[in-house]
C-alpha cells in the first residue's frame, strides 16, 4: 500500500473523529461507559457470527458455478477477509481472502474477486434500502436540520452508483460472449501487446465468477441472503443497545446500520476509524439520544464489531500457517 494513500486515510479518520467527538463532555461520557451492562454484548456477538456464517454460505453459493466448496471451508476464509479489512488499509482483506482461496482450493483470484465485488454491490443495495425505508421517520425528527438532506443526497448518489454497477454486472453475466468481445477490443487497443494474453485470461476468469448471476432465481437468492446478513448485524446493534440507558426502534438501528456502512466506503485508517463512529453518533443524536450516550454506545459497538472477528480471523490465518509475508503481499498486489 502506498504511503500517501495510508496517510490520507489517517487524515480522513482524524477529521471524522473530530466531527464525532467535538463538544463531548468527557465526564458524562465516562459515566455512560462505566455504567454500561456489557453482558449484552455476548448475545450480540453470537448473532453477528451467525450472520458471518450466512455470508460464507452466500460466497459458497456465488462460487458454485466455478467450484463446489462447503460453507464450513468458506467460513474461516471469510473471517480472514474480515480481519484483513480491519487491520490493513483499502479493504485489503477482500484480496487476501481471494488469494487464500486460490491457495486452498485452486479458484482463480480474478474469479473470486468477481464474486466478492458482486457481494459488495448487493450489500450496498441492501444498505441503501435500510436508509430509504427509514428516511421519512428521521425527517419528522430532524426536519429543521440539514442532517436529513445530507443523508438523502448521499442515498441518491449511492443509489445511482450501486444500481449502475449492478446493471453492468448483470449484463456482463447474461451476455458473457459479447462482454468478452468488447473487453478484448479495449485490451487490443489500449494495452501493450505483451499484456494482451495475460489480461485477456484474467478477464475471462473474472466473467466466469459472474456465472451465478445468469439465473433470476440465483439473483433473488443472493439478494434475500444479503438482507438476512444485514438483519443479523442489526440484531447485534439491538443487543448492544440494551447495555446502555436509551431505547430506539429496530428500524432506527437499521437506518444507523445502513448509514455507517455506506460511510465506511470512504477511505480511512484501517478499521474504519471515524467513518463508522461519526455518522453513528449523528443518527442517534437525531433520534434524541444525548451525545455522551450516543458516543459511548457507538464506540462500544464499533469495538464489539471489530475485535471478535479480527481475533477469529487471526486465529484461522495462523492455523493456515500463512503470514502476511513479502510473497503473499506480492501475490495480493
Amino acid at each position: 500500500m502506498k504511503k500517501w494513500q495510508f496517510w490520507l486515510g489517517v487524515l480522513i479518520s482524524i477529521f471524522f473523529i473530530w466531527i464525532s467527538l467535538r463538544g463531548l463532555r468527557l465526564g458524562e461520557f465516562w459515566e455512560v461507559v462505566k455504567n454500561a451492562n456489557y453482558w449484552w454484548i455476548l448475545p450480540g456477538i453470537a448473532v453477528y457470527f451467525v450472520g458471518v456464517w450466512v455470508r460464507a454460505w452466500r460466497w459458497h453459493y456465488l462460487l458454485k458455478p466455478i467450484k463446489e466448496i462447503p460453507t464450513k471451508t468458506m467460513f474461516p476464509v471469510t473471517t480472514i477477509g474480515y480481519m484483513g479489512n480491519n487491520i490493513y488499509p483499502a479493504r485489503a482483506g477482500e484480496v487476501l481472502r481471494a488469494v487464500i482461496l486460490k491457495r486452498r482450493e485452486g479458484v482463480p483470484v480474478s474469479a473470486s474477486l468477481a464474486t466478492i465485488i458482486v457481494e459488495r454491490i448487493f450489500d450496498g443495495v441492501v444498505m441503501l434500502a435500510f436508509v430509504f425505508i427509514n428516511l421519512p421517520e428521521l425527517a419528522k425528527l430532524t426536519s429543521a436540520s440539514g442532517f436529513v438532506g445530507n443523508i438523502q443526497q448521499l442515498a441518491l448518489y449511492g443509489t445511482g452508483a450501486f444500481v449502475a454497477a449492478l446493471v453492468i454486472f448483470l449484463l456482463a453475466a447474461m451476455f458473457p460472449l459479447l462482454t468478452a468481445k468488447i473487453g478484448q477490443w479495449f485490451i487490443d487497443r489500449f494495452l501493450p501487446a505483451r499484456l494482451h494474453e495475460k489480461v485477456s485470461g484474467i478477464m475471462h476468469k473474472f466473467l466466469d465468477g459472474l456465472a451465478s448471476l445468469r439465473s433470476p432465481l440465483n439473483i433473488l437468492m443472493v439478494f434475500v441472503t444479503s438482507v438476512i446478513i444485514w438483519l443479523f448485524e442489526t440484531m447485534k446493534y439491538w443487543f448492544v443497545m440494551h447495555a446502555f440507558n436509551f431505547d430506539v426502534s429496530f428500524f432506527a438501528l437499521m437506518l444507523m446500520n445502513g448509514i455507517v456502512n455506506l460511510a465506511t466506503t470512504i477511505p480511512s485508517a484501517p478499521g474504519y476509524i471515524g467513518t463508522f463512529d461519526a455518522p453513528g453518533i449523528a443518527v442517534l443524536t437525531a433520534y434524541g439520544v444525548d451525545q455522551a450516550t450516543a458516543a459511548g454506545y457507538t464506540l462500544t459497538l464499533h469495538a464489539a464489531l471489530w475485535l471478535p472477528i479480527t481475533l477469529l480471523g487471526a486465529y484461522y490465518l495462523a492455523k493456515e500457517g500463512i503470514k502476511w509475508s513479502d510473497s503473499l503481499r506480492a501475490e495480493a498486489e
